[in-house]
């Protein structure tokens, strides 16, 4: 694998980092903890190979400008803006999601989640938009 191979390894991070979010809420709403544990962990360390592999890509590669000065621009921007700004702030709330769970603070953990966990998704469900706007129009 190279560099160049990263782009796509990033998408498919970030969809299953998307389909193991949800997964796990669809457990977690029939009351299945050990099961909703299981995949949010799974979900979280997809998002931590990501990351990873995302700021190596990007350290070799640096930015990457869009390709396309069509009606696809703006739309492109709509989509990369939110989604950067959003993946900066929700890493500690990830981080606190994730500790109040494992201290067993399930009603602070639950009230916190209800809003970080639409973001994760949007975070992720983007990021594959990013990529396929960015890689493959």
């Amino acid at each position: 694998m190279s560099v160049s191979d990263l782009p796509t390894l990033n998408a498919v991070l970030n969809l299953v980092s998307a389909s193991l979010l949800l997964i796990g809420y669809r457990y977690i709403k029939r009351g299945e903890r050990r099961q909703h544990k299981k995949f949010m962990i799974s979900a979280l360390g997809s998002s931590a190979l990501f990351l990873t592999s995302y700021l190596i890509y990007h350290y070799h590669v640096k930015s990457v400008p869009y390709p396309h000065y069509d009606w696809t621009r703006p739309l492109y921007f709509a989509v990369l803006i939110p989604h950067v700004v959003l993946a900066a702030v929700m890493v500690p709330f990830v981080i606190a999601i994730v500790w109040l769970a494992f201290r067993e603070k399930f009603t602070s953990h639950r009230r916190l989640a209800r809003w970080v966990w639409p973001v994760w998704m949007f975070v992720s469900v983007s990021g594959v938009t990013v990529y396929l706007m960015l890689y493959q129009l």
